[in-house]
Order: structure tokens, then sequence, then C-alpha cells
């Protein structure tokens, strides 16, 4: 696991044309599921889900992942957010590459 620059990462996702999303998100999961320690799906069956189901999966897919950082912040100690809820409205509106920069945010944090 290492740091991501968001900037770096959201410049690479509209020079791609959207490729480097695609690796961001699959990195993403995987990286929150290690970190909560929780038994998720992997990031290749996320994207699979999300191509296969239009892209609704991947609304889950953000509200799953609002909720493991939600458990991160619990495991350390501080307060629980609306991250879930937000992650998901971001995304419903068009905006998910603020919900992916959110969550590297949340991430960064806790990656050393």
């Amino acid at each position: 696991m290492k740091r991501r620059d968001i900037a770096i990462c959201i410049i690479l996702w509209l020079v791609t044309c959207g490729f480097y999303g695609i690796y961001w998100m699959i990195v993403l999961n995987d990286e929150t599921n290690a970190l909560a320690g929780r038994q998720g799906q992997s990031g290749g069956m996320v994207f699979l889900l999300s191509l296969i189901t239009c892209g609704i999966y991947g609304l889950v897919w953000l509200y799953q992942m609002g909720e493991a950082v939600e458990q991160l912040h619990e495991q350390h100690g501080q307060p629980r957010g609306s991250a879930p809820l937000l992650y998901l409205l971001l995304g419903v509106f068009g905006f998910g590459i603020v919900s992916y920069a959110l969550l590297q945010n949340e991430l960064n944090q806790y990656i050393a």
C-alpha cells in the first residue's frame, strides 16, 4: 500500500479517458478492505460487477466503501460521519471521481 497524490490520480483519470479510474477503483477497493480488516470482494470482481450492471453495482460499492471508512474511523477512535451516504450521493449525481478522491484522502491518513 502506498499513499497516492489525489491530484495526480484525477489528472491520470482525465488524460486516460477513465481507464486509470478502473485501476484506481480496483486499488481503492483492495486497500480499503485490507486497512479495515474486511473480507470484501476483490477489486477485479467489483469492476466486473459494475460493468455487468451498467454501473449500478458501482453505486453499491461506493456505499460499501463509505461503510469501510467509518469502520476505519471506529478502529482508530474517531467519530463516525456520513461517508456512506456522501459517497453514494456523489456517485448518483455523476461525481464519482469526487468520491474516489475523498476515499483516497481517508486512506492516505492511515497509510504510513
